[in-house]
C-alpha cells in the first residue's frame, strides 16, 4: 500500500519525500522489521486469547510419543498470527500491481484456509482427525489451480496461455546444457511442488520449534534467489568478443545461470515478511512452546514456501532447500511402503523426529540438530548458484 502510495503522488513534494519506497532493498528490510515487530507487541495478547478460547481442550496428536501428553492444553492454531503478520507487512510494502505477489499471498491464505478447518474440526469435534485427507487434497488443488489459471494464465479466445516460465533449471547443471521446456505438463509438476512442500511442511510440525526455523531458512534463501532473479541488477563479466577478451555488462540472474523473474524483487518482499514473521513467532514457540502453530500455519507456510520455489523458477532446487521438510515427508512414506509389503517398520516412529525421540534424544536436541541440517541446506542452495 505504502509502494501504492509513492506511486500515485506523482511529481509532488510527498513523493521526493517518499523516495526510499522505490527501492526494493529498503521495503524488503522493512517488511521484516514490521512483520517482526507486530508478531512480537501483539502475540502474547492474541495466545491469551487462544488460551481462553481452546481452555481444557487437547491440542496433542495422539500419534505421538507418550512425553508429548505433558502438553495438553498448550494452544494451537498460532500459526494465524504469523498469516496476520505476513499479510499486512506484504501488503505495506510489496508492488501490489505484481501478479506472483497475489499469487503467494493466495496460495499462502488459501491453504492457512484448509489449515483452518482442519484445525476447527480437531478442536469442534475433540479429536485429532480434522479434515478428511481426500478432501484437504481437493482444496489444495483447488487453490493451487485457482492461481495457475485466475493470475497466471491470460484468456485469449476461450483458451488459456501462460504467462510464467515453464523451462526448468537444475542445480549442478549450467542451463545451457540442460534447459527442458515442460510446456502444459508444468501445471502439474509445480502442483506436485506447492502440494508437496504443504503437506511435508504439516508432517514436520511435530516439536517445539522444530518446522519454523526451517521455513525462517528457506524464505530467507528464497529471498535472496527472487532479489537475484528480478532485480534487474548487472555484473562485469569477462567475454570473448570478435576474438578478444572485453569486460561486458551482463544480468546477474544471467551469469548465475538462473531464469529470470517478474516481480521477483516484490517475491523478496514477501520472503522477508515471512521470516520477519517467523522470527516473532519462535519467540513464542521455542522449546518449551507457549503455543503450537496447528495446521493453519503448517499448511500455509508449506503452501507459501511450494509456491515461492515455483514462482521463482528454483523447483527442483527446492529439494535441497526444504532438505529437512523432505526428510520428515520421505521418512513417512518409507514408513508406510515397508509396512504394507513386508509388515515390518523402518522407524520407531514417523515422521523422523519421532524416531529420535523414541531413541531417547531430547527434543531440544533433536530441534537444535534439525535447525542446523535446515541452514546447512540453505547454503548449499546458494553455492549451486556459482556451481552452474
Amino acid at each position: 500500500m505504502l509502494f501504492l502510495l509513492y506511486r500515485l503522488l506523482q511529481d509532488s513534494q510527498a513523493q521526493r519525500f517518499l523516495n526510499f519506497l522505490r527501492y526494493p532493498t529498503f521495503r524488503i528490510v522493512a517488511a521484516g522489521v514490521a512483520a517482526l515487530l507486530i508478531g512480537l507487541f501483539w502475540g502474547r495478547q492474541f495466545i491469551e486469547q487462544l488460551r481462553l478460547t481452546q481452555h481444557g481442550q487437547d491440542n496433542v496428536r495422539e500419534d505421538t510419543p507418550d512425553r508429548h501428553q505433558t502438553k495438553k492444553g498448550t494452544p494451537t492454531m498460532g500459526g494465524a498470527m504469523i498469516l496476520v503478520c505476513v499479510g499486512l507487512s506484504t501488503l505495506l510494502f510489496a508492488d501490489l500491481g505484481s501478479r506472483v505477489v497475489w499469487v503467494a499471498l493466495l496460495w499462502t491464505f488459501g491453504f492457512g484456509f484448509i489449515g483452518f478447518l482442519d484445525d476447527w474440526l480437531k478442536l469442534s469435534k475433540r479429536n485429532s482427525k480434522g479434515l478428511a485427507g481426500k478432501k484437504k487434497l481437493a482444496l489444495q488443488t483447488l487453490f493451487y489451480l485457482v492461481g495457475v489459471f485466475g493470475i497466471l494464465c491470460t484468456w485469449k479466445g476461450g483458451v488459456p496461455h501462460l504467462l510464467f516460465e515453464t523451462r526448468i533449471t537444475v542445480p549442478f547443471i549450467p542451463t545451457r546444457h540442460f534447459n527442458p521446456d515442460l510446456g502444459w505438463l508444468y501445471v502439474f509438476f509445480g502442483w506436485v511442488v506447492v502440494v508437496g512442500t504443504s503437506n511435508a511442511v504439516n508432517l514436520t510440525d511435530g516439536l517445539d520449534g522444530l518446522a519454523i526455523v526451517p521455513t525462517i531458512v528457506a524464505a530467507a534463501t528464497f529471498a535472496i534467489l527472487c532479489y537475484v532473479a528480478g532485480s534487474g541488477l548487472h555484473i562485469a563479466d569477462v567475454q570473448e568478443v570478435a576474438g578478444q577478451q572485453r569486460l561486458v555488462s551482463t544480468p546477474l540472474w544471467r551469469y548465475l545461470g538462473i531464469l529470470p523473474v517478474a516481480g521477483g524483487a516484490e517475491l523478496a518482499v514477501f520472503c522477508a515478511a515471512m521470516v520477519g514473521a517467523g522470527l516473532s513467532f519462535l519467540w513464542f514457540n521455542t522449546y518449551p512452546a507457549s503455543v503450537f502453530m496447528g495446521d493453519i500455519g503448517s499448511l500455509a507456510l508449506g503452501g507459501a514456501l511450494g509456491g515461492l520455489a515455483v514462482l521463482s523458477k528454483n523447483e527442483v532446487a527446492s529439494a535441497i532447500i526444504h532438505g529437512v521438510f523432505l526428510a520428515e515427508a520421505l521418512s513417512v512414506m518409507i514408513q508406510v511402503a515397508s509396512f504394507k509389503m513386508t509388515g515390518r517398520r523402518v522407524f520407531r516412529m514417523a515422521p523422523v523426529h519421532h524416531h529420535f525421540e523414541l531413541k531417547g534424544l531430547s527434543e531440544p536436541k533433536i530441534i537444535v540438530r534439525f535447525w542446523i541440517v535446515s541452514i546447512v541446506c540453505g547454503a548449499v542452495a546458494l553455492m549451486t548458484l556459482k556451481l552452474r
